[in-house]
């Protein structure tokens, strides 16, 4: 009886651990600007490539020893849980395999090793089925370090995109509201209620991606979805940005520079533009470039550089924390991206460690409940450029895994009305 109780335990504990969804690892301090990109993909987020193309990672360890890394990857399901696929059908070679390609920053104060990873290679020849994936990196005591997702597509499904302003009177100015169909002429997609599952993105950030829509009607084998609030997003604001690839020259978004142990750029103070009109700032909708006049090659001669951020605020701030925002840490919020409140000179204050380029960023407010506020100092506008990703992923029945069979794309440039 006891090897029954024990069977049983292990059937439910496998069970139960396959069907959590996994987040990401966030990287400790030492591992700087990490980049995981495809070739049709802005910098920074998490990519979304076509089956077959190839994959980047590139990251800075600031401790600069030459540490031995190891990566892995992980197929997963629709609502990131791990998929009951084995390594050999969905992976083309081996992983856990260590990154031989790194090099040693030249001619810097701060010292770094430049890791980078491209797929395929001599082991990870590459991948054998679309859906969403992960990659892990370990260091040598087998510690899992960070690990960033990406999804890879197949172009079976055609997936047709617009963004449209709200029929809701109350936020036509503020928000956008992405409609779209899929169709195939290659897939029955049968019973698309439970089997077309849909994710719904933002300038590629899976922290604000909307999930669970069911389609509104079907035509034929055309799957329509042409929903109001459900597909509705907050317009945001242009981000705003710093250049730092001069190291000893101000510029329009740098106030002054000095020189310590590292570089310091101080950025002149940003103010509240949420009660301001819209006004169009070309961005990068959240990306960041590295680059440097220092060099001439950025990836190990760009420098490591304080930056530091003043926000003047005149609105009450209560229960929550403000937070520098944007792609250059995948979205994330943690102490490195905090700002305090400076009585002495009234302003928000908050100060990050960036390796030299372009960033853009944005001020954001997390409440005391985790709920986060893109728009309480930047504001949300119609009018506001804004990149959408349209995933659609399909499971075929009896299949062991969902695929993502197409890939819609649409841009709030030509919204309509």
């Amino acid at each position: 009886m006891k090897y029954f109780h024990l069977l049983y335990f292990i059937i439910f504990f496998t069970s139960f651990t396959r069907g959590q969804a996994e987040v990401e690892i966030l990287p400790p301090n030492y591992i700087r600007s990490i980049q995981l990109n495809s070739s049709d993909v802005s910098p920074g987020g998490n990519p979304i490539m076509l089956l077959g193309e190839d994959l980047r990672l590139s990251f800075d360890d600031i401790i600069g020893d030459e540490a031995d890394y190891y990566y892995t990857i992980q197929h997963y399901n629709y609502d990131w849980s791990p998929s009951r696929l084995s390594k050999a059908e969905y992976l083309i070679g081996f992983d856990d395999i260590r990154i031989f390609n790194y090099k040693n920053s030249l001619n810097t104060l701060q010292p770094y090793s430049h890791y980078e990873l491209e797929i395929p290679n001599s082991d990870t020849g590459g991948f054998k089925v679309s859906g969403n994936y992960m990659i892990k990196i370990f260091n040598a005591e087998r510690e899992l370090v960070f690990s960033r997702k990406f999804i890879i597509y197949e172009p079976v499904a055609r997936v047709g995109a617009n963004v449209r302003r709200s029929r809701d009177i109350n936020f036509i100015n503020e928000k956008q509201v992405l409609n779209f169909s899929i169709t195939s002429s290659e897939l029955l997609l049968k019973n698309p209620d439970e089997n077309v599952k849909v994710l719904l993105l933002q300038n590629h950030n899976l922290k604000t991606a909307i999930k669970g829509i069911k389609p509104q009607y079907t035509i034929g084998n055309e799957l329509i979805y042409k929903y109001d609030t459900p597909t509705a997003f907050w317009g945001g604001n242009e981000y705003i940005q710093f250049d730092s690839k001069d190291l000893r020259a101000t510029t329009a978004d740098i106030s002054s520079i000095a020189l310590e142990e590292l570089y310091h750029h101080f950025l002149f103070t940003d103010f509240l533009r949420a009660d301001e009109p819209y006004t169009y700032n070309p961005d990068i909708n959240g990306g960041f470039l590295i680059r440097t006049l220092s060099g001439i090659n950025p990836l190990i001669e760009a420098e490591y550089i304080w930056v530091h951020f003043q926000l003047k605020n005149p609105r009450p701030l209560n229960e929550g924390e403000l937070h520098i925002y944007g792609k250059f840490n995948n979205f994330v919020l943690d102490e490195t991206t905090k700002l305090s409140f400076n009585e002495g000179t009234g302003l928000f204050e908050g100060v990050r460690l960036f390796k030299q380029g372009f960033y853009n960023y944005k001020y954001v407010w997390l409440h005391e409940d985790g709920t986060l506020n893109e728009g309480f100092i930047s504001g949300n506008f119609v009018e506001t450029e804004n990149n959408y990703q349209v995933v659609v992923y399909y499971r075929t029945p009896g299949a062991r895994y969902d695929r993502v069979i197409g890939l819609g794309t649409a841009s709030s440039l030509n919204i309509s009305n």
